[in-house]
């Protein structure tokens, strides 16, 4: 029985014969190729010439899978071990492309650099370890050869990727990052922080009590994000607008109109209702500057005009609420 706990299935690299090293890096190289054929499958729609790069980085890990097939039956005939990463302790793990969807330009880059990395500097520790010759002759060929993909993948990227097409893809990823999680995000922010002003402090002035002010400002922010979320999905499916998911539109809608209003709600939990008060005013001036800075950062609206709106609508808002409050 204990056994199921304290004894690993897995094998250290260093109990692998020389075959057995050679199946794990075929089928290593197998896996590789698959995630790089995966990589540009998800991105040839929106960015055609990264997707090229992954589609050659995929023929290249194919070349070194040949060779090294060749190797094999060279030395150990046809059959080769079905031996995997998992199968070995403290090898390097590969994500499967669903795992790190979706696939934006610079995470699948920055996970194809970090595979060849991992791999070149396994295979160099694996090499500088071993003591048989031919053994650590091997693992040392193969670290060159994860060195040298690294250095093919950098190749491609200037053949088939450009500085103006690189820009061009950094952009349309920027704008869909923008459509379909800033926009949506800051319009639900804008709604949470001023539409839930005027109850909020219409409550507080009207009764002083804190406990309730915060009841009302949980609800109105709770209600209010549940609204706002359900309304962006239902509003948009993001095929033609290209937006992107209702789904992800919903949630940055829905989560960022609660914190809107929980922010200048939260307070209330002191039980002293100035203090209470002075902070949620204080927070509401940080909720203003934060739209106002997230619309001249990401909508590129003129600090002037972003300043202008929002300081007039939450003024409005606000006095609202006093004036409702104090009645």
């Amino acid at each position: 029985m204990l056994n199921k706990f304290f004894v690993s299935n897995r094998r250290d690299f260093s109990s692998l014969s020389e075959q057995e090293v050679l199946a794990l890096a075929i089928s290593s190289e197998e896996d590789d190729a698959r995630i790089y054929l995966a990589y540009a499958d998800g991105l040839r729609e929106d960015y055609p010439q990264s997707a090229k790069i992954f589609e050659d980085m995929a023929a290249e890990e194919g070349e070194h899978r040949t060779r090294l097939i060749e190797l094999h039956k060279k030395r150990f005939g046809d059959t080769i071990p079905l031996i995997r990463r998992e199968h070995v302790r403290g090898y390097y793990d590969r994500k499967p492309d669903w795992l790190v969807r979706p696939l934006g330009l610079d995470k699948v880059r920055g996970q194809a650099a970090e595979m060849e990395a991992q791999a070149q500097r396994f295979y160099h520790r694996a090499a500088q370890q071993c003591t048989d010759a031919d053994t650590r002759a091997l693992l040392g060929d193969l670290a060159l050869a994860e060195s040298g993909h690294e250095q093919k993948a950098v190749q491609l990227e200037a053949e088939h990727l450009p500085e103006d097409a690189r820009q061009e893809e950094d952009d349309a990823e920027r704008k869909q990052f923008i459509l379909t999680y800033v926009q949506p995000g800051l319009a639900g922010l804008m709604d949470g922080s001023v539409s839930t002003l005027a109850p909020i402090f219409a409550t507080a002035f009207a009764t002083q009590d804190t406990w309730t002010t915060f009841l009302v400002g949980l609800a109105a922010s709770v209600g209010a994000g549940i609204s706002m979320g359900f309304t962006e999905v239902a509003s948009d499916d993001g095929v033609i607008s290209g937006r992107g998911s209702p789904i992800k539109r919903g949630l940055a809608t829905g989560i960022m109109t609660t914190v809107g209003g929980l922010g200048h709600a939260l307070p209330y939990l002191i039980p002293h209702f100035w203090t209470a008060t002075i902070i949620a005013m204080v927070i509401v001036v940080i909720e203003l500057w934060a739209i106002t800075w997230t619309q001249n950062r990401f909508m590129e609206t003129p600090w002037g005009r972003a300043i202008f709106q929002v300081v007039l609508g939450g003024t409005l808002v606000f006095a609202a609420g006093m004036l409702i409050g104090n009645a």
